[in-house]
């Protein structure tokens, strides 16, 4: 029943006007720990997220893949509870505890009815805090993951991207598989997850955003007792890495009738001045739909690919403008060829008022869209305290993709493209190519 309740929440919620909703208190707990928060009172449901800077980029030297495991594992027991007792006192509560790992952060999502709001707040304290560890545990989320690696080893899609980054980044962590390798995998211990856990889950770096039946003298109580505890500081970060990828391809070969293309070259943080125009550039060149300058003349008028697009990666440490596609080996030469024309036009000519209306009018669109539920909400505002953003953000970001101009699209892609630098690699058969400096 109580599953049942609150499943119908998140649904009311959903349904509950988006945008105009989102006002957003600043909140300091007692203990000094800030948070965002946006009350929503008419159903017994709060979405809490909470974002632990770093991530799998603080790995120890020699240690690649234990935040990755760490993570996996703090649901896997706490406290008094092995793995099947947390699983089903989580269950009980009607309560989704969450965890995840990127390059940049530890993500925590939690979901819950107010009526068990303490009992899911003491749960979720317990992961953070007194996760077992237990070794059937390790071992058994060791396995998982070792799977995926072995999957991923044959992935021709994981293949292209992940040497691609390697290219990019050498060495530094962006540069290695956040999950690690199998033999790194293999000799991680107990206390590899206990250094990770204190590397990464500490109160210096994290951030905190919370949506629904709850008030800031609450939600203060609730940040200090889940995050009091931890480690006051975590480890130091890795430095800022400038992408070594210059113009070139590089050819993987792979038994395949097509070819898996990735493409980089460097790109724009995100508090560049610039940032909105090359956001609004990236949509135009290769966003989502078929209006996409390269959608449509990589599969629209020549059918090389069933689909193309490209991507702005303002990573903490690093900033790259990355894109995808696949095509037929045979006709993998051709396409990356039109790439190589539509960066090359676009850097020199920019782009059209009828490309950057219809670019506007889909971003601006769009965006209100996210805004469709207290779980998705705190995830936003979350996201925008890491990146440093005000809690004006919300309501001022239409403004500024409706401000870009076309000079300045043009100049910005006269700064960042460089069609002789962008990096291709090619994980396939493709024909008439190999690999140049």
């Amino acid at each position: 029943m109580i599953r049942a309740l609150i499943t119908v929440a998140v649904v009311l919620m959903t349904a509950l006007p988006a945008l105009a909703a989102v006002k957003i208190q600043e909140i300091t707990s007692p203990g000094g720990i800030r948070a965002w928060l946006v009350e929503e009172h008419s159903l017994p449901f709060t979405a809490l997220e909470l974002r632990f800077e770093g991530g799998a980029s603080l790995d120890a030297p020699g240690k690649r893949g234990a935040t990755t495991l760490m993570t996996s594992t703090l649901e896997e027991g706490a406290g008094d509870l092995d793995s099947q007792g947390f699983a089903a006192a989580r269950e009980a509560l009607a309560a989704d505890i969450s965890f995840d790992v990127g390059d940049d952060a530890v993500s925590v999502s939690a979901q819950m009815l107010t009526e068990n709001r303490d009992q899911v707040v003491a749960l979720l304290k317990s992961a953070l805090t007194e996760p077992r560890f237990d070794q059937d545990a390790i071992d058994r989320v060791r396995a998982q993951i070792d799977s995926l690696i072995r999957q991923d080893e044959t992935d021709p899609g994981r293949i292209s991207s992940r040497t691609l980054d390697r290219l990019a980044f050498g060495d530094h962590p962006y540069g290695t598989v956040r999950n690690g390798t199998l033999d790194s995998l293999a000799a991680l211990t107990r206390d590899d997850l206990i250094a990770a856990k204190d590397a990464v889950l500490a109160r210096d770096r994290v951030s905190v955003a919370a949506v629904g039946d709850i008030t800031p003298e609450a939600l203060g109580k609730l940040i200090d007792e889940v995050l009091g505890p931890l480690p006051a500081k975590g480890a130091p970060m890795p430095p800022h890495v400038t992408p070594d990828l210059t113009g070139g391809v590089t050819v993987v070969d792979f038994d395949s009738p097509q070819s898996v293309v990735n493409f980089g070259q460097p790109g724009i943080t995100r508090d560049d001045p610039d940032f909105f125009a090359a956001y609004v550039l990236n949509h135009i060149i290769g966003g989502q739909g078929f209006s996409a300058r390269l959608m449509d003349e990589v599969r629209e008028k020549r059918g090389l690919t069933y689909g193309i697009g490209t991507f702005l990666m303002p990573l903490n440490l690093a900033e790259t403008w990355q894109g995808t596609f696949s095509s037929a080996n045979e006709k993998v030469a051709e396409a990356i060829g039109v790439v190589q024309d539509v960066w090359a036009d676009v850097a020199a000519n920019g782009v059209t008022e009828a490309e950057l209306d219809a670019a506007k009018t889909y971003l601006t669109g769009s965006f209100p869209l996210r805004f469709d539920g207290n779980d998705r909400i705190a995830g936003i505002l979350v996201g925008m305290m890491a990146e440093g953003l005000p809690a004006s953000y919300v309501n001022d970001r239409n403004g500024y993709i409706e401000a870009v101009t076309l000079d300045d699209v043009k100049r910005v892609a006269q700064r960042l493209m460089t069609p002789g630098g962008l990096r291709f690699v090619v994980v396939g058969k493709p024909v008439g190519l190999q690999t140049t400096n």
